[in-house]
């Protein structure tokens, strides 16, 4: 029988793997954990996006079992570079530039900010990134399961709400991006993950609220 710390251990590894993968290209210790099997996937099936992203990650093991972890650093880094950095980037990985009714990096970032203001947050400044962008959105996420954790029941509220104004509307449409633009199952994985994430967690704060 699962426990609810175990449930909550399972949602935050799965948002630090997303945070991981998503903010900049990987560095060697967390591929060789990825490539070592530390990072546990499950057996059974979880969502469409959670399954398709742990497929991808095995085949990215499997692929990459004997591989040259520098080697393999490199080759992420410059399809990191090709898909969400550029020069002229097919996908940029910022909520606004996903929405239809704000321009990117405009109105719809000050909304996001609020977001996190009114639950007490501030963004780190580790990602050198705008606040709306997947890896700063996704810090937000851990802070508030991690409150929810910690016994703050207005954390699942102030995550409903975030949940509805902002991961869910352009999350999905960000993965399918990804699948379009790339091969490689690295970024395959952590695109499907984040989508299956953001779904496991709308519905774990369902029933909560």
């Amino acid at each position: 029988m699962t426990t609810d710390v175990e449930i909550y251990d399972a949602r935050i590894e799965l948002i630090d793997y997303c945070i991981d993968a998503l903010w900049d290209t990987p560095d060697e210790s967390f591929l060789e954990t990825i490539v070592a099997g530390e990072i546990g996937l499950p057996e059974d099936s979880v969502n469409d996006r959670l399954d398709a992203g742990f497929e991808h990650l095995r085949a990215f093991r499997e692929q990459n079992a004997d591989a040259d972890v520098d080697s393999l650093h490199d080759r992420l880094n410059r399809e990191y570079t090709s898909l969400f950095v550029g020069p002229r980037p097919p996908i940029q990985p910022h909520e606004t530039y996903f929405r239809e009714d704000t321009e990117f990096i405009g109105q719809g970032l000050a909304e996001v900010e609020a977001s996190y203001s009114a639950a007490g947050w501030t963004p780190p400044e580790d990602y050198g990134e705008e606040n709306d962008h997947a890896a700063v959105e996704l810090a937000f996420l851990r802070y508030l399961v991690a409150r929810q954790r910690a016994g703050v029941e207005e954390a699942f509220g102030y995550e409903r709400v975030f949940l509805d104004e902002h991961l869910t509307t352009w999350v999905g449409d960000f993965a399918d991006a990804v699948t379009e633009e790339s091969a490689e199952p690295f970024y395959l994985a952590a695109a499907n993950v984040f989508a299956g994430l953001v779904a496991f967690e709308d519905e774990i704060v369902a029933q909560m609220t």
